[in-house]
């Protein structure tokens, strides 16, 4: 990529290109997807375009790159504490990654195409994916103990688990015009979420859920 611009006009040209080419991908895909296609649609010369990236797969690393970022961020878990709580925790940690993932599902959708092709990009991907396994197996180790398990059992949990959530969001959103009826974000979260926490813990999903609590304390009440 090209130095980053340093002038606010500048960077507002380069976002503009990169929603062009957000557009612009969503129509073609990537194989296809041509420079002149991206600096038409963000009503700029080719020229212009090329001052800002160098070729179609620089445009794609910085949006990846970006939306990599974002759900790396906003799978965070709001800050619950998973030590105390959490069931909590990972449905805050899962609905992050969903919605973000469904804002970003075109370009999501994308990068299963492009891994074919690109080898930069499946590293780009693979690191994230380890990334999130990093976090988590953090987390439940400190504040768990790996809930019982062995170290290598919690770990191959870990990988299994989050492959199936990122490959639910693909199947699910990225994927959602094939879905007769596609799930909405609280079904979707609540789903994997049970399934984490049923991997990971004794506790019956029943009285662990938030809204168990609030039922026994009606029950309770009445």
């Amino acid at each position: 990529m090209l130095a980053e611009p340093i002038t606010p006009k500048g960077r507002r040209t380069q976002q503009r290109i990169l929603t062009a080419a957000r557009t612009v991908l969503a129509l073609t895909g990537y194989v296809t997807m041509r420079m002149s296609d991206v600096a038409q649609e963000a009503g700029l010369s080719l020229g212009a375009l090329y001052r800002y990236f160098d070729n179609k797969e620089d445009i794609f690393d910085n949006l990846i790159g970006n939306t990599h970022e974002d759900l790396y961020q906003a799978s965070k878990g709001g800050g619950l504490d998973f030590a105390a709580h959490p069931y909590e925790a990972l449905y805050a940690s899962n609905r992050g990654y969903l919605e973000l993932y469904f804002e970003n599902r075109d370009v999501l959708r994308v990068l299963m195409e492009v891994m074919t092709v690109d080898t930069r990009f499946r590293d780009i991907w693979w690191e994230m994916r380890q990334r999130h396994i990093r976090r988590f197996m953090a987390a439940i180790t400190r504040h768990h103990n790996y809930c019982g398990l062995s170290e290598q059992e919690a770990l191959r949990r870990c990988e299994a688990i989050c492959s199936m959530v990122e490959m639910s969001a693909y199947a699910w959103f990225a994927q959602g015009k094939k879905n007769d009826v596609p799930p909405t974000l609280d079904e979707a979260t609540r789903i994997v979420t049970d399934i984490w926490f049923a991997a990971f813990f004794e506790q019956s999903l029943e009285s662990s859920r938030p809204e168990a609590g609030d039922r026994r304390a009606a029950d309770n009440a009445g």
